[in-house]
């Protein structure tokens, strides 16, 4: 692939990569104002919340991956759990096993906390001075973009289920036409009032009292009290205790060697580690054999990521609560074993069946045509004249879960993605954490560069990331050659999103990839959806590397989405 939609760019001094344009606009000027890769990052992410507010939440997740300059990694989960009080066996009793719309599927919004948490530890500036771009964004509005549009449109009856969301998204009935400048009054309101909180508590304390204040301010004070006693209202069980409790647990990243490289993810509490196990399947069965997207380069790297999405349904779940076996599944005995299993004439017909103990039981195909779509997410990565990165994936959507009246943001709904069966490796449980689709990444080259990635998309996130990833550092492309070339996903496992579809042998491919390829595809018993050349659905990857022996900063977006890279 020698031509791409978009430059790579590239500086000597510091990149971003975000989903959206304002995000990485908002990063730079942190950037180029003297904060550091983390301050830039927590700017960005609190303006993906505004910019983005169909598929990024204030009040949602935000897990984060920080690598220091010196070499140390830590994974800020950034993700809420249950409320403590809510009765584990609710949703099998009194709502037949499914997961209901509404503030039921809420648990503690933890974007807030994780963006303060990561200032704290890691950041330079303050709570006020990294949020001013978001709370502009959100008091004069930005223009409407199409996919934005698109999105409202596709959800308007679900906005209009509830007054709150409603008179934000459908403004006379309608969503926002294109251009138009989408105000977020309460949600400024709320972000200033942090901001305000903050500047008060430092002019006496200093920064570290300042954050603690921007913190206690939703956590604990007027937003906390309006979260729950709306919660109340609305038949929910977050408590003022839940939120005065939280805090973003500070877990250990999970390392892989692969072909030289160092590939880190956050732990199984997301999907993260799924990605260590289909790239390092890969590497066992021989993927160097292959040539870029030919058929059987495709055919193992869907069976690959069949197998590690597989482990994922089998075993992945909050580990305080559930016995992960990580080791086991990232052992050389397992991954040998499973690309044993890999026929590489024929396609699994659906699933792999677990090979280690303790895994779930037989899974329904669905019968709808396509899955159901949730709320996405969106991501940011930085890297700054000193090397630190910054990787974070903030999400969750707003059209299935009611807007907290006067503050502009839904509390997050992420239960969706816990299984309504307590038993499952990811079921409810009063404390427990749901299974995170969103998963920041980094490698540290063989070279010595830094590169953290990732994407939305959901179940997709994985397989989209892993393709770059292959594309940039085995195949030679550029990074925004890696991240325009075209894609597959299979939906050959249950999806991380109520109701769980379940598509046996399904590849989505996207139509750049020849006809005679997918028909190659289709007679090893894929069974081939064709994308548009170029979808959103196939995510939307963001990457920034830095350069060892040149000093630059690398950094590419991808077209599918309003992502934008910049460098200086």
């Amino acid at each position: 692939m020698s031509t791409t939609t978009r430059p790579l760019v590239s500086g000597p001094r510091h990149a971003i990569s975000a989903g959206h344009y304002l995000a990485t606009g908002a990063g730079l000027a942190i950037l180029e104002a003297g904060g550091n890769a983390i301050d830039a990052g927590v700017a960005a992410g609190l303006v993906l919340g505004v910019v983005q507010p169909d598929i990024v939440n204030f009040g949602g997740v935000a897990p984060i991956l920080i690598r220091r300059a010196d070499g140390r990694i830590e994974s800020i989960a950034g993700l809420g759990h249950w409320p403590m009080a809510l009765p584990p066996d609710l949703f099998m009793r009194e709502h037949g096993g499914k997961m209901p719309k509404g503030v039921l599927r809420c648990v503690v919004p933890a974007a807030p906390d994780a963006w303060i948490t990561a200032l704290r530890r890691h950041g330079t500036m303050s709570f006020a001075d990294v949020a001013q771009a978001a709370i502009r964004f959100a008091a004069e509005g930005f223009p409407v973009y199409p996919m934005f549009a698109e999105s409202i449109a596709l959800h308007k009856a679900d906005y209009a289920s509830w007054p709150s969301n409603a008179a934000i998204f459908l403004p006379d009935g309608q969503p926002h036409p294109v251009g138009t400048l989408f105000v977020q009054s309460d949600l400024a309101a709320s972000i200033r009032y942090m901001a305000d909180e903050d500047r008060r508590a430092a002019a006496k304390g200093g920064r570290e009292a300042g954050l603690q204040a921007a913190h206690d301010a939703f956590y604990r004070g007027d937003i906390a009290q309006r979260i729950v006693n709306f919660m109340g209202a609305e038949g929910g069980y977050l408590s003022a205790e839940d939120l005065a409790n939280y805090r973003s647990r500070i877990e250990p990243a999970v390392t892989r060697r692969w072909q030289g490289h160092e590939v880190t993810t956050s732990g199984p509490w997301c999907q993260g580690p799924a990605l260590l196990e289909a790239l390092l399947l890969m590497e066992k069965a021989d993927f160097q054999d292959h040539s870029h997207n030919s058929p059987d380069y495709l055919h193992l790297l869907a069976e690959c990521l069949k197998v590690a999405m597989a482990d994922r349904e089998y075993h992945f779940g909050d580990p305080a609560f559930h016995e992960v076996p990580l080791d086991a599944l990232l052992s050389n005995a397992h991954l040998t074993a499973r690309a044993a299993e890999i026929d590489m004439a024929r396609a699994h017909p659906g699933m792999p069946a677990p090979r280690l103990n303790h895994g779930t039981g037989a899974h329904s195909s669905s019968t709808r045509k396509v899955a159901a779509i949730e709320p996405d997410t969106s991501y940011v990565a930085v890297v700054d004249s000193e090397g630190n990165a910054f990787s974070a994936t903030p999400s969750d959507g707003s059209w299935n879960i009611p807007i907290v009246p006067g503050l502009g943001f839904v509390v997050s709904g992420r239960g969706s993605q816990s299984r309504p069966d307590p038993a499952h490796p990811t079921g409810v449980r009063p404390g427990a954490r749901p299974r995170l689709t969103p998963n920041p990444a980094l490698v540290v080259t063989r070279d010595g560069g830094v590169m953290p990635f990732g994407t939305p998309g959901g179940d997709v996130q994985v397989q989209a990331m892993m393709q770059v990833l292959l594309n940039h550092l085995h195949f030679g492309m550029d990074l925004q050659q890696a991240i325009e070339a075209p894609r597959v996903a299979t939906y050959s496992f249950p999806s991380s999103f109520a109701p769980y579809d379940y598509f046996p042998a399904r590849l989505a491919v996207e139509s750049r990839i020849p006809v005679s390829t997918r028909d190659a595809l289709r007679d090893r018993g894929h069974d081939i959806q064709d994308w548009p050349d170029w979808t959103w659905l196939a995510g939307s990857v963001e990457a920034v590397r830095s350069d060892p022996a040149t000093g630059t900063k690398m950094a590419g977006a991808d077209p599918r989405r309003p992502a934008y890279a910049m460098a200086m």
